[in-house]
């Protein structure tokens, strides 16, 4: 009788390691944003608040109609005056809902799940977009911190964030704003997001700029002015002094972000930049096997919650110096809205960008694509 074969239990591992392996790597690849499963569905009132800023811009309209046509037209007689301001004033205002519409009915940037290529056969502009964006690199590695959402089970690219209020991931996301129909800003939506914000801005100067002037002859001359034209333009002017300066200093600060190429999220974020350390050198031996070591270890990269006060506070003052995208200014406008040095190149959509880590001291350099 031959012996037993001794029990190998690599040979178990072995039979077993395919079904592992198609579990734990292998999906089902699909067009479309990638979603988390346990996601809220948006119901009627998450809309409320896009009403609510919709009424907002159009209360004054009717105040305004009021003062172009009482003082331009029967207190100073100037037609040509009234159509101008006329023009300018309902040329913003639908610049201001252009770019209303795009933020609220456009995608902000979906992270999609298809195998690379597959949106090359009748491809658009948004697909080729996302494409660009989504082309891996030799230095992607999925397996690494914030590279893999696992909500959403697919990968995260650079700069992808998922929220958990649309509970999905948004490329390039900058935040969810609940006032354009509970859709966060993002890639796609970050432009018109700007442009709403500047043409908001500059209706609200110059209603401010016209009423005032109406105010002001009316306290000139008050004999000749209708009694409801000077509440109707007092109404307008501070009406318009506190959008200037809520939409203002909002706009000013997106500019600012633009220039630094950075997001919201980025900016309001300091401990971001811990995954972007080189690996840290190795623990040193401890002095002898049965003494505990003598400090603490981080992992690798470190996380927010392993770093003591003295660590956040130096993590802290090093993220107003450390700009890991930025480009210098003029990239930075061309990644955003598209335009320049990209351009005439083979770029596929606006704002692609391709990673190019090594240079510059291991931080991460970006170059418009």
């Amino acid at each position: 009788m031959a012996p037993k074969s001794p029990f190998n239990p690599l040979d178990t591992i072995a039979l077993q390691s395919p079904t592992l392996s198609t579990h734990s790597v292998e999906f089902s690849p699909k067009v479309g944003p990638s979603r988390d499963p346990e996601a809220p569905v948006k119901r009627w009132y998450h809309y409320l608040p896009l009403c609510g800023a919709v009424l907002l811009i159009l209360a004054p309209q009717p105040s305004w109609l009021y003062v172009l046509l009482d003082y331009h037209l029967k207190t100073i007689h100037r037609p040509g005056v009234f159509l101008t301001h006329l023009l300018v004033s309902y040329t913003l205002t639908f610049l201001i809902f252009s770019a209303l519409i795009v933020c609220v009915a456009r995608d902000p940037g979906p992270v999609m799940l298809d195998e690379p290529g597959a949106s090359q056969n009748g491809v658009g502009a948004d697909d080729a977009e996302s494409e660009t964006l989504m082309n891996s690199s030799p230095l992607d590695d999925y397996s690494a911190p914030g590279r893999w959402c696992r909500k959403c089970w697919g990968p995260k690219p650079e700069r992808a964030h998922h929220c958990s209020i649309c509970g999905r991931c948004v490329l390039k996301m900058d935040h969810h704003c609940p006032w354009l129909g509970a859709k966060c800003i993002g890639h796609r939506t970050y432009p018109a997001f700007l442009h709403f914000l500047l043409c908001i801005t500059l209706l609200s100067i110059y209603i401010a700029t016209v009423c005032s002037t109406a105010v002001w002859h009316a306290f000139e001359d008050p004999l000749h002015m209708n009694e409801l034209m000077p509440l109707h333009a007092i109404f307008l002017t501070f009406y318009a002094v506190v959008f200037t300066l809520v939409m203002g200093s909002f706009y000013c600060y997106h500019l600012y972000l633009v220039f630094i190429n950075q997001t919201t999220i980025e900016n309001l974020s300091p401990f971001l930049i811990l995954r972007h350390l080189p690996p840290l050198p190795p623990s040193p031996p401890s002095p002898s096997a049965t003494a505990p070591p003598y400090h603490h270890t981080l992992s690798s990269p470190p996380l927010e919650p392993e770093l003591s006060r003295a660590q956040r506070r130096l993590v802290q003052d090093a993220h107003g110096h450390i700009r890991i995208y930025d480009l210098g200014w003029r990239r930075n406008f061309a990644q955003v809205f598209g335009f320049g040095e990209g351009r005439g190149r083979g770029a596929r959509g606006r704002g692609g960008w391709r990673d190019e880590r090594g240079e510059g001291g291991g931080g991460g350099r970006w170059r418009n694509w």
